[in-house]
């Protein structure tokens, strides 16, 4: 059994965007952007957001952050993203989900003008990922993606399980490995006998927030297993997959924590960066 570290990989490509960051500094006085728009106090919201902020300072990043009240309007949320679409300092602007009941947050996302999305959340976007063209995918599942790549791992011709079938996670991760080549099964909350599909997968990806669900029996030996769940218990932060019995049936692992969410703040500056190299093109 073989860890997928996230952590160790996402400092590896946090170091080559510091370098490339300085790179456009140096040779076209640019400095990459990131917007964020942070809705009411969620901890949990405002720990990734800090996360985001400390990551953005750490490659070089310019970013602001947007606090708004739980009471704001949707008027108010609209007006500030319409500012930072106009904005030609911001390459990448991200909503932190999820927004406060009386928002719709489709609309929010919506209006964020697709060449900023470095969520990958706007139906644009997500078009050309599901007809496989370049494009901002969503950072979960492109951090998947990046470390099957790191570790040599081909998911062309596998039978992959994914379980969840989030617009964040499971629809695009589903996608993205379609476009790899990979048979793509995909179980949600009305899936009959989940075991039947996960236990012949090469391999499990799974993203609900139900810790324990994915359990050794559910697995077949040698998979590959991808735990995208971040649950609390006991004070302790824990994946959707029972790590201390799944392990010693997988070929491969992802940990939580340390294994896919480093990755997603990772694949979020890379998308930012990959926004302000398109602004020089432009």
């Amino acid at each position: 059994m073989q860890i997928l570290d996230g952590k160790k990989l996402s400092q590896k490509i946090k170091e080559q965007i510091k370098s490339e960051v300085a790179e456009l500094k140096e040779k076209y006085a640019i400095t990459p952007g990131l917007a964020v728009i942070l809705v009411g106090d969620d901890p949990a919201s405002h720990t990734y957001v800090k996360m985001k902020a400390k990551a953005c300072k750490e490659v070089g990043f310019y970013s602001i952050v947007h606090e708004m009240p739980e009471s704001i309007t949707q008027e108010k949320i609209e007006e500030t993203i319409k500012l930072m679409n106009q904005n030609p300092n911001i390459d990448g602007i991200l909503v932190q989900l999820p927004l406060p009941s009386h928002i719709d947050a489709t609309r929010i996302l919506e209006l964020i003008e697709p060449a900023k999305d470095v969520d990958g959340f706007h139906p644009y976007n997500f078009g050309r990922l599901i007809q496989g063209l370049d494009t901002f995918a969503p950072c979960t599942p492109l951090g998947v993606m990046e470390l099957l790549r790191e570790y040599n791992i081909n998911p062309k011709g596998l039978d992959v399980c994914v379980v969840g079938a989030s617009n964040i996670v499971g629809k695009p991760m589903a996608a993205l490995l379609l476009n790899a080549f990979a048979t793509v099964d995909i179980c949600h909350i009305y899936t009959k006998d989940l075991q039947s599909h996960t236990k012949r997968a090469d391999m499990v990806v799974v993203g609900v927030g139900k810790a324990g669900l994915i359990t050794a029996d559910m697995v077949k030996d040698g998979a590959i297993v991808i735990d995208i769940g971040i649950n609390k218990v006991d004070g302790k932060i824990v994946g959707d997959v029972d790590f201390e019995e799944v392990s010693k049936k997988a070929s491969y692992i992802t940990p939580v924590p340390g294994g896919v969410g480093p990755m997603t703040i990772a694949m979020l500056l890379q998308n930012t960066l990959k926004a302000a190299k398109k602004r020089i093109q432009s």
